[in-house]
């Protein structure tokens, strides 16, 4: 049977390209079947990803059927992943971030979780030396995950190994890696298809605080203002998205990939008292600028509070 490769919802560069390259390594080193999925529409940084290194796009999946073998990639959070995921054989998780519970499985399997800022990276590692097999699209893929989710390096996330490995994968693809990332983030900012509600959706994760549910998003850009000019449409999303999605409220911040900060919308009490409790800010208006805000992972959820 085929194992199905894939990582959270809203898939962003690295769910997208991680499962590509796992399933490369599954299919043309290891012999086992393999396929990568995705489990909703790519952001248009991971969408412009698939198009430059001419990657078969993965199809699209809202369920998997019980006794499927998966590999889950990217998250081991069974909010972010499909209903009834337990039901399918897991048969490993490869992740970088904190380990959340919930996931049951048929048998023993392989877990890989290190703090690393990238998911490909870990991938690269366990590969060993079968990695210098990769074709420079998978390359290409792998360099593009660490790209993205190191913020070209500027994320408090990003080790050493992550950069070194981007910069040996850049060197073997004869790229240059600062002009390559600006194409990266470049396409990451074109929001001019999106609605209001996709936008809130395109990066986020469900994370309760004491009880509190909210739906946490982030859009990092090097274009803010396309972003900060629809403040006032996008907060007023914030509802239908909360009521569609069972939290109680959203949190939004504008990653700025160059000035290194974000900006977080205040639509209404709680958000502001997130906003002040959680990074003591001075909320004055509908929005705050956070100076050297950038990582979810590591500066946003990690303070949470109502």
């Amino acid at each position: 049977m085929t194992t199905l490769v894939f990582g959270h919802k809203s898939p962003d560069t690295d769910s997208t390209g991680s499962p590509i390259i796992w399933a490369w390594y599954l299919n043309e080193v290891l012999g086992t079947p393999a396929k990568p999925v995705l489990l909703g529409e790519p952001n248009t940084e991971a969408a412009f990803v698939v198009e430059k290194w001419n990657l078969d796009k993965p199809e699209i999946i809202d369920a998997v059927a019980a006794d499927t073998p998966v590999v889950i990639v990217d998250t081991n959070n069974p909010a972010e992943l499909p209903d009834a995921i337990n039901d399918a054989d897991i048969t490993a998780i490869i992740d970088h971030h904190k380990l959340v519970g919930g996931l049951e499985t048929k048998g023993p399997i392989d877990i890989t979780i290190r703090p690393l800022a990238c998911t490909a990276t870990i991938m690269h590692d366990l590969m060993g030396a079968d990695a210098d097999k990769m074709p420079d699209n998978i390359k290409g893929a792998m360099l593009s995950c660490i790209l993205s989710d190191t913020l070209e390096f500027r994320s408090p996330t990003t080790t050493d190994h992550d950069k070194a490995l981007a910069e040996k994968l850049a060197a073997e693809l004869n790229l240059d890696l600062n002009a390559y990332a600006s194409e990266m983030f470049e396409a990451k900012s074109d929001i001019s298809a999106f609605s209001d509600a996709e936008l809130i959706r395109m990066d986020s994760k469900e994370y309760a605080v004491d009880g509190t549910k909210f739906r946490v998003s982030v859009l990092e850009t090097t274009a803010p203002k396309l972003v900060l000019d629809r403040k006032a449409s996008i907060m007023a999303s914030y509802a239908d998205v909360a009521k569609e999605d069972g939290v109680d409220d959203v949190l939004l911040f504008v990653v700025d990939i160059l000035n290194e900060e974000a900006t977080m919308f205040i639509p209404n009490d709680l958000v502001k008292g997130v906003a002040e409790k959680s990074f003591g800010a001075t909320v004055e208006g509908d929005s705050v600028v956070l100076p050297g805000v950038m990582s979810r992972k590591k500066q946003i959820i990690p303070n949470l509070k109502v």
